[in-house]
């Protein structure tokens, strides 16, 4: 009973664990000065991650790989109040009953708007999202002169095939969870450090049951009387 008590409680350390992630691991760049971007920035009505909106639930649409698109539609969203030089990573997670292949890539603001295929496909996503009249969100930032902030493009490919001709021609939008994941001492991911209290913990009670377990049976004493 003792043991069942303890097993018990280690899993109350136990965390919730998606099907499918992708992610991209990154370091925050140098902060630039809003003022020389922000009005433009805010005119695009991305999502925002930032570390006091970190997660974000959306229904994104998907496409079939074509030539045009090979990996099938993008998406854009910024990431921002980074700190500069921490490093951080962004995921995506999906239920495993849509089948989706996704890709990350973060970009600096001088980056995309100095790169024609980069900023046209920006360009396209924000206009999309303002004729959809879509619900707009923005997340909250420090207002300051200068900020540390990144792109974030998203690419997703539906990854199935089935007989059903209306699901081939026009697959369903895909359940996602977008989340942005500052790392502790630029080692270890925030988000996990339930889960790696729980591995610490199932260890030590792992070794203190063994010790338990070997001075019950297996020690000289307990052998010679057997």
């Amino acid at each position: 009973m003792h043991l069942m008590s303890i097993a018990q409680s280690l899993t109350l350390f136990a965390t919730a664990a998606y099907a499918n992630t992708e992610k991209v691991i990154f370091s925050a760049p140098p902060a630039i000065r809003i003022p020389d971007t922000g009005p433009l920035l805010e005119t695009l009505q991305l999502v925002s991650l930032s570390a006091k909106s970190s997660k974000e639930r959306l229904s994104l649409a998907v496409n079939f790989p074509s030539e045009e698109q090979p990996r099938g539609l993008e998406s854009w969203y910024l990431l921002r109040d980074l700190s500069p030089t921490q490093r951080y990573e962004v995921r995506v997670c999906w239920a495993a009953i849509q089948p989706t292949t996704f890709w990350l890539d973060t970009y600096t603001v001088d980056h995309v708007f100095d790169t024609p295929p980069l900023v046209q496909s920006l360009a396209a996503f924000s206009l999309e999202r303002q004729e959809a009249n879509s619900q707009l969100l923005t997340g909250s930032h420090t207002g300051s002169d200068q900020e540390s902030l990144l792109f974030l493009r998203l690419q997703a490919a539906a990854d199935f095939f089935s007989s059903n001709t209306t699901l081939m021609q026009d697959p369903p939008p895909v359940d996602i969870d977008l989340l942005l994941d500052p790392y502790l001492g630029n080692f270890f991911p925030r988000s996990l450090l339930p889960t790696g209290t729980y591995i610490v913990l199932l260890a030590i009670g792992g070794w203190w049951v063994s010790g338990v377990i070997w001075k019950q049976y297996f020690t000289p004493e307990k052998a010679h009387k057997d």
